[in-house]
């Protein structure tokens, strides 16, 4: 055994390692990213990790090494797990053989997603165990235990840390990372592999026999616990149950029942806490699941409780939990006053607002502007994507017209297109969504005959998410250096007419490849390709010289931080300032330049 201060995301890693996983797939999104990457560090033996192109591959890749006896983690974020359903839907039906857990991290708030997701609902949709950790030290033991109900069960599981979760950090005592568990190999057997309506149906009908049984087995899951007693009880989980408990550390007259495994709910523990209970508030994020599972055991055993939550008004319905919210509902539950409630909540300070930007010197904002400026005076509609160029959609771009999620900025161009065809539509990519899900969304305009011009905003890496690799970086999560998967070669495969590639920062060349593009019918696709700005930085900062005549256009078109005004004048935050170059060329007068324009 050996101590590490590790983050939540590590220590699901290296229960992960600690259980025998064999293989490791994923795709990275905050909160979930750190996983993967830690398990490729302290991985010991033939464990194979990857980053694949998308949830849903990553899934299958895991699923046939779990059919073999291996045991598997695939890790994701919540909106990921989207992408990854229609495999998983069928896993739970066919079960597994090695253990095979599913970390989809929650982000309720939500912090750095499109969607406010619970896991713990998917679970319950596609009838498969769910773990809701609730700090990095429970996480680490809890995984561990996941690995072991999959393989007693022969069932996918579900693990779900919350961002707060994910990102704390403790310090836990941990074991050397085992060698991967042996296993035998695949087994050939078409009647339990082999997914046909027949198997379908009984499998069905044996997962709907077999989750009673798994909600008793949870019932005296050690992660199941109650503390205190009395007449009124807090349900609670996750990260939640870690805010009660600060809470009520006091307060032994009060029930704390944590709820670590949602589903199949542990009914029986359940009826335990309840014993004697005459209220119930369920403090939970994100959907009302404890909340309606008590409420089904209450009108079930005709209990006399009431049952206060996200249902009837008590806990807000969305958004993260909190110390202070926590201390605001349990003291109006428990009918106190929140200012003696022996919590010490001094007043904070105003946080200021700072929405997100593009950095300063990302090669994005130059392939707006490029765009932007190309297309002025012609009706055009700029769809968007998932990732750090959404935030093109901030003045002064406004260059990001949709967002729904990963690929569909290529998909929704073709139906603006359908239905205004006199317009000019783009859909803006980057290179990492392009391999995770925009292909399909190119070989769909090409088939149908759309009239789209696709700017794929290469630079080289997955910079939202911590600047993981993907196909076209030359290298993979095992430390191998792997040939590039050339995204124009790609593009030429599947049939696109026209393909230029050009460096945003060049930007007359750039508004050239657009306008190029623009007179040509069908699908055309430029690649801005410059490398982002935070692996990759230039060595010339720029600066203001007494040319300036102080018009402000360098600030008002492109919005880059590192332009400011300091005592009335404008001026580069040395800082911020990346040498770009985008703003020297944006000046009518030549007044911003590199150190020769002293």
């Amino acid at each position: 055994m050996r101590k590490e201060y590790v983050m939540g995301n590590g220590a699901i890693a290296l229960g992960a390692l600690a259980a025998g996983v064999s293989l490791v797939s994923g795709y990275p999104g905050t909160p979930s990213s750190e996983i993967l990457e830690t398990v490729s560090k302290y991985k010991k033996g033939d464990v194979h990790v990857e980053w694949s192109v998308n949830e849903k591959a990553a899934m299958e890749v895991a699923a046939s090494a779990s059919y073999s006896g291996a045991r598997t983690l695939v890790t994701m974020k919540q909106v990921g797990l989207n992408v990854a359903s229609d495999p998983l839907m069928s896993l739970a039906y066919v079960g597994v053989k090695g253990g095979m857990v599913v970390v989809s991290a929650d982000d309720p708030g939500p912090i750095s997603s499109q969607t406010e997701q619970d896991t713990r609902m998917f679970a319950s949709f596609c009838r498969i165990p769910v773990f809701d950790p609730s700090s990095p030290e429970e996480a680490y033991a809890m995984i561990q235990d996941a690995f072991d109900y999959s393989e007693k069960y022969s069932t996918p599981v579900l693990f779900r840390p919350t961002t707060r979760v994910c990102h704390a950090y403790a310090s836990i005592e941990t074991d050397e990372a085992a060698k991967p568990k042996q296993y035998e190999g695949f087994v050939k057997d078409s009647k339990k592999w082999v997914i046909f309506p027949r198997l379908s149906y009984l499998n069905h009908a044996m997962i709907e026999q077999r989750n009673p049984k798994i909600g008793r087995d949870f019932s005296g899951y050690t992660g199941n616990t109650m503390a205190g007693d009395g007449k009124k009880a807090i349900f609670t989980g996750g990260i939640s149950y870690s805010y009660a408990k600060e809470y009520l550390k006091d307060c032994p007259d009060v029930r704390l029942c944590k709820i670590s495994t949602p589903y199949p709910f542990p009914e029986q523990f359940a009826l335990t806490c309840l014993d004697g209970v005459e209220e119930v508030l369920c403090f939970e994020e994100l959907s009302p699941f404890i909340e309606s599972e008590l409420l089904k055991v209450a009108g079930t055993h005709n209990l006399p409780v009431k049952i206060y939550g996200k249902i009837t008004g008590h806990i807000p319905a969305s958004g993260e939990n909190s110390a202070d919210s926590a201390a605001k509902a349990i003291s109006a539950f428990l009918g106190r006053n929140l200012e003696h409630s022996g919590m010490d909540l001094p007043d904070a300070p105003t946080l200021p607002v700072r929405p997100p930007v593009l950095c300063a010197g990302c090669p994005h904002r130059a392939s707006f502007y490029a765009v932007k400026k190309a297309m002025e005076g012609k009706k055009s509609y700029f769809c968007g994507d998932i990732g750090c160029y959404t935030l093109g959609n901030a003045m002064p771009l406004d260059m990001v017209d949709t967002c729904l999620c990963m690929g569909a900025g290529i998909t929704m161009a073709q139906g603006f297109h359908w239905t205004d065809p006199e317009s000019t539509c783009f859909a803006f990519v980057g290179d990492s969504t392009f391999f995770a899900s925009g292909m399909t969304g190119v070989v769909n305009a090409i088939y149908n005959e759309a009239d789209m011009i696709l700017c794929v905003l290469d630079n080289s890496t997955t910079a939202m998410t911590g600047h993981q690799p993907h196909p076209g970086t030359g290298r993979n999560m095992m430390g191998n250096v792997v040939d590039k998967i050339s995204i124009e070669k790609i593009l030429d495969g599947m049939g696109v007419g026209k393909i230029i590639t050009v460096d945003p920062l060049d930007l007359a060349a750039s508004i050239k490849a657009v306008q190029e593009c623009d007179s040509l019918k069908g699908v055309k696709a430029i690649i801005f390709k410059s490398p982002c700005i935070a692996i990759s930085k230039p060595e010339t900062q720029m600066k203001v010289s007494d040319k300036c005549i102080q018009c402000k256009k360098c600030i008002r078109e492109i919005g880059c931080p590192a332009l400011i005004t300091r005592d009335g004048s404008i001026c580069i935050d040395q800082g911020l300032c990346t040498g770009c170059g985008l703003c020297s060329q944006i000046c009518p007068v030549n007044a911003i330049g590199g150190d020769s324009n002293e």
